[in-house]
């Protein structure tokens, strides 16, 4: 390095290159050799294999090699034209594309957004792309996010680049990472919120994404972040769930811990009350205690669930303060007061915002479906009427906010095809993707959904609000459990016959009337749902007390009475 003819600015450059390469080359080293420290993956793994346990065929793929680290086997399937076999589409969810294959021949790219905030700009890109790589639509999730689908083998890493360019990155959103953050969707312009989370959000996002030890997850890891206001974001069905409360005159977030509703259980919610700048430290030490104690040797019971059921919250939260180094700040729960509860239709319609003059408008996504050339128009329209921003809502529709000129913008969603006018039913109705895009699924959840909202529309009229979910598979993307009336797709039975269906569950809720719904009915043919479900919800409207929802009704009646009233 010293040699004739290099400047000392030159040799120094050298110096660093040369380590730069000899760190790599540790890097790429098989294990036990090199000079590269142990990630935390592979420490959790060593302690699995020393214990005695048999790793999982997806954490022997991960063991390999890091799925971060496999982009070049992305781009030379795509260069062939070619699809992942299965471990390979495992690892390829890190980088936010899922082979959805037989259901589609094509793959998904879930995206990041981080709070469900988009920008006209980024939105007016991900039409594009929609277009142009993909089925020309996106689909809203109930993460408050936004999948693009139909995209063919060869234009997979095109999808990623193009996301990334416009800060829409969708590294991690498949397989054993964090998704993405969902938080209240009306921050900063709600009268009602208490605290905006936005900047909680943000930072947490960016921590996530650029600390590598965050995907090394056992399994996937839902984290929310309520900070008050109308709209609901359920974040209690969240591994970690953040809901704001007053402790005296300060702002804190009660911690709760192991939500998954499709295994049928809600977060448990703590003593923990943390102030807004601590949440990334303490959320960062959550994941790290899962990365070294979750179950890598079964995947059903690999969820964050499993392991605070096997240890216990007390013994969790002493771990996670042992990664922490200091005691979590703890608070007597009587001293902490919550916001006023949600409004179940504030998701749609038009709203007053805090801001003088301003309302936001709540659109009616049918099927959680928006085409590229509606997607463009939204990204026009609150440019030109609203702040430049779409909110996403865990809802499955969208926020136009910052409308000053109503007419102006509801007559621009109008001409898109959209509208703000919701009854209860549509209001309530959530759909995950379904057998037309994934391969888990028994029935067509969107296809049915409609059908159904068609079938009750014309039939009845309900002055309270009331939640219908279909999902089609054990998965529960669209959180059956916790639906006044949820529909888990089921193979019925016919003859010699195997027809799609549902079994019907009745009575679940969320937030404060968190509640499982309880199975009524297994194994109704599809087509027979309808008719059921308007015997249910007559009897609802005759048979009710007076102010009584959905859930407390149900609550009264034991599951043979319930059955009843759904009739033959």
């Amino acid at each position: 390095m010293d040699g004739p003819g290099f400047s000392p600015e030159q040799q120094n450059y050298l110096k660093g290159f040369m380590a730069g390469v000899e760190a790599r080359r540790g890097a790429l080293a098989p294990a036990g050799e090199g000079s590269a420290p142990p990630d935390a993956l592979r420490a959790a793994q060593d302690r699995t294999i020393a214990e005695g346990g048999t790793l999982v065929p997806q954490e022997e793929a991960k063991r390999t090699k890091h799925p971060l680290d496999r982009w070049d086997e992305i781009t030379k399937r795509a260069e062939a034209g070619q699809f992942p076999k299965p471990i390979d589409d495992f690892t390829g969810r890190f980088h936010g594309l899922f082979f959805v294959g037989p259901a589609q021949d094509a793959f998904m790219c879930r995206l990041r957004i981080p709070g469900g905030i988009v920008t006209a700009h980024q939105a007016r890109e991900v039409a594009a792309i929609a277009e142009e790589c993909g089925g020309g639509y996106v689909d809203v999730t109930t993460r408050a996010n936004l999948q693009i689908r139909m995209i063919p083998a060869d234009k997979a890493p095109e999808v990623v680049m193009r996301l990334g360019e416009i800060g829409l990155l969708p590294r991690g959103t498949g397989a054993d990472n964090v998704r993405n953050i969902t938080a209240s969707p009306t921050v900063g312009i709600d009268a009602d919120e208490w605290v905006d989370t936005r900047p909680m959000v943000r930072a947490l996002h960016h921590h996530i994404l650029n600390t590598r030890d965050l995907f090394g997850l056992p399994r996937k890891f839902n984290i929310s972040i309520d900070g008050g206001g109308a709209v609901a974001v359920l974040e209690e069905t969240n591994d970690i769930a953040l809901s704001v409360v007053r402790i005296g005159e300060e702002m804190r977030f009660r911690l709760g811990l192991g939500g998954i509703t499709g295994h049928q259980d809600f977060a448990a919610a703590s003593d923990v009350a943390l102030l807004p700048g601590e949440v990334v430290r303490v959320c960062d030490a959550i994941l790290r205690v899962f990365v070294a104690h979750g179950d890598r040797t079964d995947r059903k019971k690999a969820r964050l669930k499993y392991l605070l059921d096997r240890w216990g919250h007390a013994r969790f939260l002493d771990e996670v303060e042992a990664v922490i180094g200091a005691k979590l700040p703890r608070f007597d729960v009587a001293a902490m007061q919550r916001p006023p509860a949600t409004n179940r239709l504030a998701h749609v319609g038009v709203h007053t915002q805090r801001q003088e003059g301003l309302h936001y408008l709540g659109v009616v996504v049918p099927a959680a479906r928006i085409s590229s050339d509606q997607l463009r128009g939204l990204a026009e329209l609150t440019q030109l009427h609203g702040n430049g921003e779409l909110r996403l809502t865990v809802w499955q529709n969208l926020l136009v906010p910052g409308v000053s000129d109503l007419a102006a913008g509801l007559g621009a969603l109008a001409e898109l095809g959209l509208t703000t006018d919701a009854s209860s039913l549509r209001a309530g109705l959530v759909a995950c993707t379904g057998s037309v895009g994934c391969k888990f699924a028994a029935a067509d959840t969107k296809g049915d959904g409609q059908q159904i909202l068609a079938y009750l529309e014309e039939r009845i009229t309900l002055d309270a609000p009331l939640n219908i979910h279909l999902t089609g598979c054990h998965h529960s993307c669209a959180q059956h459990y916790i639906a006044d009336i949820g529909l888990l797709g089921a193979k019925v039975e016919l003859g010699e016959d195997m027809l799609p269906g549902y079994d019907i569950h009745v009575g679940g809720g969320a937030g404060s009337e968190a509640k499982i719904g309880r199975l009524i009915r297994p194994a109704v043919v599809a087509e027979e749902v309808p008719p059921l479900l308007l015997n249910l919800l007559r009897r609802f409207q005759d048979e009710r007390e007076a102010g009584e929802g959905f859930l407390a009704f149900s609550a009264r009646h034991d599951d043979a009475a319930l059955n009843a009233m759904l009739g033959a």
